[in-house]
C-alpha cells in the first residue's frame, strides 16, 4: 500500500510539472507594424524607424499571407531552438590575508 501511495505521489508531481510547463509555453506576445518585405517563409515588419523585426512563418500559421504595405499584428511565442552553454567563470581567489606584525 505504501508503494502505491509513493507511486501516486510521483505521478501527481510529474503531471503538475507538465501542466506548469504547458502554461509557461502558452504565453504569447504581439508585434504590430507595416509589412516591409515578404520572402518565402519570412516577412519583415516595421514598427517604427528604429524597430524592425523579421518573422518566420510556420506551416501551421493561421491567417492570410500578408502583402508588402499591409498593417499586421503578429502573435508569436518565444521558443528555444538551441542553447549553447559555457561554464561560469571561476571566482578569483581572494588576496592572501595580511600578516600580523
Amino acid at each position: 500500500m505504501k508503494r502505491l501511495s509513493v507511486g501516486a505521489a510521483v505521478m501527481l508531481l510529474l503531471a503538475l510539472a507538465l501542466v506548469t510547463g504547458a502554461y509557461a509555453a502558452a504565453k504569447t506576445y504581439q508585434f504590430t507594424g507595416v509589412v516591409k518585405a515578404v520572402d518565402g517563409e519570412t516577412m519583415t515588419v516595421e514598427k517604427s524607424a528604429t524597430e524592425t523585426w523579421q518573422f518566420e512563418r510556420a506551416k501551421d500559421t493561421k491567417g492570410a499571407t500578408p502583402k508588402v504595405g499591409d498593417r499586421v499584428t503578429v502573435y508569436y511565442k518565444m521558443v528555444t531552438t538551441e542553447i549553447e552553454a559555457k561554464p561560469a567563470a571561476v571566482a578569483a581567489k581572494s588576496a592572501a590575508p595580511a600578516k600580523k606584525k
